[in-house]
């Protein structure tokens, strides 16, 4: 019998980036006998339930489907002891209560993109970037009572390339995490596991949540700290910017810029345009924004934009 086979498997998650393990499980014969996914949320201007991304796979393949609201519920307890899982993986989930990843006998792991310990937390992805590392990678690990800190089963190392955004970081790690669960579910299967407890210090790279106020853009730091900002933001939820440009103000998402080292005597945010090129002032050089959005607007490059808005003396990125 295929060892990947030989186990009943819970899988739960909820993005794309879940989807293509889940895809990949089932593609090298692993028995998943169920998926635990978030309930169907309201959605869009019709507020239309939406079933996440999992779900809607899920039900392609006929897979039994888990939405609780509350991991805790007896209900839900119940039914999940029903599926008789040998092991639970989790991928792009939320934190699970002990009861839950504690339930089968070969325990539950969990796939993180990145190298831990660096980088816990909900946007490991995101600011490997923002940081501009050259390197990061993914990581399996059996769940303990806190986020990200179980023993590591296995890592896979990922380059970073100087043009890499959080978008096409993201597909790399979702490949490699795809071999990575596989080889994990394999020694698990074998009884081959060897673990390694994570060291815990206090110079570890965090991966906390993105809010408003850390995607907007610092015009004060150098021009590489700022590129690499945007392209740690890009496509979701994107870098943004203030433009002030005589009375009125603008939120402006930018999704691609180029920096050039360049000697000036201007401020930190001034903005220096002509016919076809936006470009704000850092203390380093110039930030030319080459892809971006106005509120109402759709994403467009700096020449279709400069056709059709006028700059004021003043204007200013803030």
């Amino acid at each position: 019998m295929n060892a990947l086979s030989s186990l009943r498997i819970v899988f739960m998650g909820t993005p794309a980036f879940a989807v293509h393990i889940l895809k990949g499980m089932l593609e090298q014969g692993c028995q998943v006998v169920g998926v635990i996914t978030v309930p169907d949320k309201p959605a869009g201007r019709g507020q239309k339930l939406r079933q996440s991304e999992v779900k809607q796979f899920a039900l392609t393949k006929g897979l039994k489907i888990l939405q609780p609201n509350n991991l805790k519920s007896p209900d839900f307890i119940s039914e999940l002891t029903g599926l008789k899982p040998d092991l639970q993986v989790v991928v792009a989930f939320r934190m699970l209560p002990k009861q839950v990843w504690q339930l089968p006998n070969k325990g539950t792991f969990n796939l993180h993109a990145s190298l831990l310990p660096h980088y816990r937390g909900a946007a490991p992805i995101n600011w490997a970037i923002i940081h501009g590392e050259t390197e990061t990678g993914v990581t399996t690990f059996f769940i303990d009572e806190h986020i990200d800190t179980g023993a590591i089963i296995l890592q896979s190392k990922v380059a970073i390339d100087s043009k890499d955004t959080a978008g096409t970081l993201h597909d790399k790690l979702m490949h490699s995490g795809s071999e990575l669960v596989l080889k994990t579910i394999d020694l698990i299967a074998k009884d081959l596991v060897t673990t390694t407890v994570q060291k815990t210090t206090r110079s570890l790279k965090s991966a906390h949540k993105l809010n408003k106020d850390n995607c907007r853009v610092d015009w004060h730091k150098s021009g590489k700290m700022i590129g690499n900002h945007i392209r740690g933001l890009t496509p979701y939820p994107g870098a943004w910017g203030l433009l002030l440009n005589g009375e009125n103000s603008y939120n402006v998402k930018i999704y691609s810029v180029e920096f050039k080292v360049q000697g000036h005597s201007l401020s930190c945010g001034d903005i220096v345009v002509d016919k076809t090129s936006l470009k704000v002032a850092v203390k380093d050089g110039f930030v030319t924004l080459l892809e971006f959005k106005f509120p109402g607007k759709k994403q467009m490059n700096s020449k279709s934009f400069l056709n059709g808005f006028k700059f004021e003396s003043n204007a200013k990125m803030v």
